[in-house]
């Protein structure tokens, strides 16, 4: 609130709130109450039970070995065929239009190239389903990957301002599971009549009396549903060593 035309007070607030929320459904099995109003390490400190995720991913891990291996030799099958083709297509052409070779011979020829082929097509045909289960495997995986990730809360750097959730407690996608606070910078919140806008980012921004070298980083269009007739503008300070500290705030010509 302004005590005169370009002098005011505000709280040095963290920069930013989060509220995190769940992305799964699960059984908590564990919320560190003692980390609120702490900084948070890179440990989750909120844990969704994953133990059928874990043994599900294992066994995913292990059939997509098996089939890694298994697509592996079809193609080293498909690539001997395709060679047998040749020479035994090689054979056929050259004695099928020779008298001296009867036509039981030519057939015989014919036949066990034509079953060659039907191999190699039938090995083809196995490559492509051991493709697209490899696919699947693979993007099972990936959902499996990022179910253990969202069961794991963690924001490390973060103050724990409040826990939503304790141990115990079922969960589902969208319920709230804890507040988070950016300390990393603050905030300085002013309302300013539309007579200030006029060239405020031009102005020097002092704080308790001192010339900084901040400005005013966001002013919001709208006049703000509190202090009708002002504007909410905010300035980004450096982290205090104290939030909720009262600075005076004073705006002058340069």
């Amino acid at each position: 609130m302004g005590l005169m035309a370009s002098e005011y007070y505000s709280k040095a607030e963290p920069y930013r709130f989060y509220t995190l929320q769940s992305n799964v459904t699960g059984l908590v099995v564990k919320s560190n109450e003692d980390l609120e109003g702490k900084k948070l390490p890179l440990e989750a400190f909120i844990v969704i039970d994953d133990e059928l995720d874990q043994k599900e991913l294992a066994l995913l891990k292990q059939k997509k070995t098996n089939l890694e291996k298994s697509l592996k030799l079809n193609v080293k099958m498909e690539k001997n065929l395709s060679v047998m083709i040749e020479k035994k297509n090689e054979n056929y052409e050259r004695i099928k239009d020779l008298p001296i070779k009867s036509s039981v011979e030519k057939d015989k020829e014919f036949f066990d190239l034509s079953t060659t082929q039907n191999q190699q097509l039938s090995t083809l045909e196995k490559l492509e389903t051991i493709s697209s289960s490899l696919s699947d495997t693979q993007l099972r995986l990936e959902q499996l990957k990022r179910s253990i990730q969202d069961k794991h809360i963690r924001a490390e750097g973060m103050v724990l301002y409040k826990l939503h959730v304790k141990k115990a407690q079922v969960v589902a996608p969208g319920m709230s599971l804890a507040e988070v606070a950016d300390i990393s910078r603050a905030k300085l919140t002013v309302f300013l009549g539309s007579d200030e806008l006029r060239d405020i980012k031009e102005k020097k921004i002092y704080l308790d009396d001192s010339a900084t070298d901040y400005k005013i980083d966001k002013i919001w269009p709208l006049s703000d549903s509190e202090h009708i007739s002002s504007y909410r503008a905010e300035i980004v300070i450096r982290a205090p060593q104290q939030f909720s500290r009262l600075y005076k705030i004073e705006f002058k010509d340069k």
